[in-house]
């Protein structure tokens, strides 16, 4: 490692990701359930810190198990948006989700959300420059965030951000929704009882979040899984998008996993290479331009196309 290298992993870096499992209001379970998540996120956010030659990064990357492989591209969009930060001039993001990022360019947007949080910017104040479709990803990003290290204020006393639109406040849930997953160690139980204090308003987003995370995190037996749908038929809809979704992202990028194709049998009713394809097709002919935003439309009519 460069001595620039080591500067920036002191200045930048974060010590611990068991310390982060271990923060109030975190079940005892999540990091036994969730450690190789934890570790290859910090992982991929570390190496670009220490090098962020993009041919050495990649290769890296690369070299995480493909099942978590996604997670280091979200470290690694979480550290190349924080020294984009540093040095705008070299927009480092621009370059890897346009090169050796662009198969995995949904955690690499989810990272960005992540730095946006620790840096205090706010998602949609960033969105120019970034995919027009895909950017919103980065509001998830910075909910999950704020729902891991500002959770007596957005989990427990359900604050509302203040700084985002309508729109990337439902973002902003779906990333609660995720990290609710992660830190409950997959507890179903622990799951509901949490989401119930929130609005109702904002529990379709938040469902949407579980469903994304235990497809693409894992974590859940399928009688466990069954028992969640079982008990939250309501909000089928969106754990069957967040299932596809997460198949979506692995089938982009070529990282499969059992987990996964799993929730979507069970969520959607069919194995994830197909609600990946439901997502796929859902995305043909959307709007170049449109009053609503083009990213709902895009869910919605995944939601039905899941649901035919």
């Amino acid at each position: 490692m460069s001595t620039v290298g080591q500067l920036r992993r002191r200045m930048f870096g974060i010590p611990s990701a068991k310390a982060v499992f271990s923060r109030p209001g975190f079940a005892p379970a999540a990091w036994d359930r969730f450690a190789p998540v934890a570790v290859n996120l910090m992982e991929g956010y570390h190496a670009t810190l220490e090098d962020p030659r993009l041919a050495t990064l990649q290769k890296r990357l690369d070299a995480v198990e493909p099942e978590f492989r996604g997670f280091a591209y979200e470290g690694a969009g979480m550290g190349l948006a924080a020294l984009d930060a540093v040095a705008p001039w070299k927009n480092r993001l621009k370059a890897f989700v346009d090169g050796p990022g662009a198969a995995h360019i949904y955690p690499v947007y989810v990272g960005v959300g992540l730095a946006y949080a620790r840096l205090r910017r706010t998602p949609e104040a960033n969105l120019a420059g970034l995919d027009p479709l895909l950017g919103w990803v980065t509001a998830d990003g910075y909910g999950f965030h704020e729902a891991f290290f500002r959770r007596r204020k957005y989990v427990d006393q359900h604050a509302v951000p203040t700084r985002l639109s309508h729109y990337g406040r439902r973002f902003f849930d779906q990333g609660i929704g995720r990290a609710l997953w992660f830190s409950s160690g997959a507890s179903v139980e622990r799951v509901i009882q949490q989401i119930a204090g929130f609005s109702v308003t904002r529990h379709a987003d938040l469902w949407s979040g579980v469903g994304l995370a235990s497809a693409y995190g894992g974590g859940a037996e399928p009688d466990e899984l069954r028992s969640l749908l079982d008990r939250m038929r309501l909000f089928q809809p969106q754990l069957a998008r967040g299932a596809a979704t997460a198949a979506w992202g692995r089938e982009h990028a070529g990282n499969q996993a059992a987990h996964t194709d799993l929730a979507c049998q069970i969520y959607c009713g069919r194995n994830g290479k197909e609600a990946a394809a439901a997502l796929e097709q859902a995305a043909h002919d959307l709007p170049v331009i449109s009053v609503e935003p083009v990213y709902e439309i895009w869910r919605r009519r995944t939601e039905q196309r899941l649901a035919a």
